[in-house]
């Protein structure tokens, strides 16, 4: 199966519905007068495809097993035809589609098991997918001008050419595909001078996000959060709170950064971690929720705010 432990956990919801005809409109009312020889039609479908939704991972290759929080079937019966309408919703990592199609079908193929003893032209006509939300796509906020960030590597061990710098590279790969324009890095050391000089002149130039890498963890050289914190106009405390909060999930030692994120004008800081993994895995859970501080920021100024 395909890896989703990346994804941040969201409400995912998801409609479908199946269409199935007649080919006697007898067949309609013996259906809505439950005179129908195999039982209640309507009620048995809607069992099934509650069966069906909670067993979509057991006969689908590539799903995921989720907890199904809420399954609803509902049915349309017109003069010469039943419309199934399935409803799932979760709290997951990934979508509930494939499980809404296949509950909608199952109720579909359930009616039509029911109804052929008495109908042989019954038909199932249509499984469409009418509706999804909740995947990242929802949250992504559209610019009028491209977002530009700036990323600055903060490492004792890089800035003297000791080490390699691999975090500051794979942040500004991950900006690149989420569509945010990187307009200049720099590398200092541990020095917090040297860092809030540099933060302070891009957030001036009116760069919309500063990312920072590293000096966020115990060490007595980590004093990223000393340098910027006095600089921010604003701290918006829930965007690191997200991300320690993804990354315990998946690292125990996550509840020791010290990352901090906030306002300097129109400027949003962000700190990351120094590690690559970590650094990686706080964009994950920030992005692209958290670009829209920058939408809020742009509709400001536009209204002269």
């Amino acid at each position: 199966m395909i890896d989703i432990t990346h994804k941040p956990t969201t409400l995912r919801e998801a409609t479908a519905t199946a269409l199935v005809t007649v080919s006697d409109a007898a067949t309609i009312m013996a259906l809505k007068e439950k005179r129908v020889p195999k039982g209640d039609v309507l009620e048995s479908a809607r069992v099934a495809a509650l069966f069906g939704v909670k067993k979509t991972h057991e006969l689908i290759p590539d799903c995921h097993p989720l907890p199904i929080e809420h399954a609803e079937c509902t049915f349309a019966v017109g003069e010469m035809e039943v419309i199934v309408t399935m409803r799932v919703r979760t709290i997951y990592r990934t979508g509930v589609e494939v499980e809404a199609m296949h509950g909608a079908s199952v109720a579909a193929l359930t009616v039509y098991d029911m109804l052929k003893p008495i109908d042989k032209g019954v038909m199932i006509a249509g499984i469409k997918l009418l509706e999804k939300k909740g995947g990242k796509s929802d949250w992504k906020d559209r610019f009028d001008m491209p977002v530009k960030a700036a990323v600055l590597v903060i490492s004792d061990g890089v800035a003297s050419g000791k080490k390699e710098d691999k975090g500051g590279i794979a942040v500004v790969e991950r900006l690149k595909k989420l569509g945010v324009e990187c307009s200049g890095t720099m590398v200092v050391p541990d020095e917090p001078e040297q860092i809030a000089m540099c933060v302070k002149a891009w957030a001036n130039e009116g760069i919309d996000l500063i990312l920072t890498t590293g000096g966020t963890g115990l060490s007595p050289r980590d004093r990223t959060p000393e340098a910027i914190e006095p600089l921010l106009d604003r701290e918006v405390p829930g965007i690191m709170e997200a991300a320690r909060s993804y990354g315990q999930e998946r690292m125990p030692w996550a509840m020791m950064s010290r990352g901090i994120a906030g306002m300097i004008g129109r400027s949003l800081v962000i700190t990351l971690p120094g590690s690559t993994r970590g650094a990686q895995e706080t964009l994950d859970a920030l992005f692209p929720f958290v670009l829209h501080v920058v939408k809020v920021q742009e509709t400001a100024f536009r209204h002269g705010m």
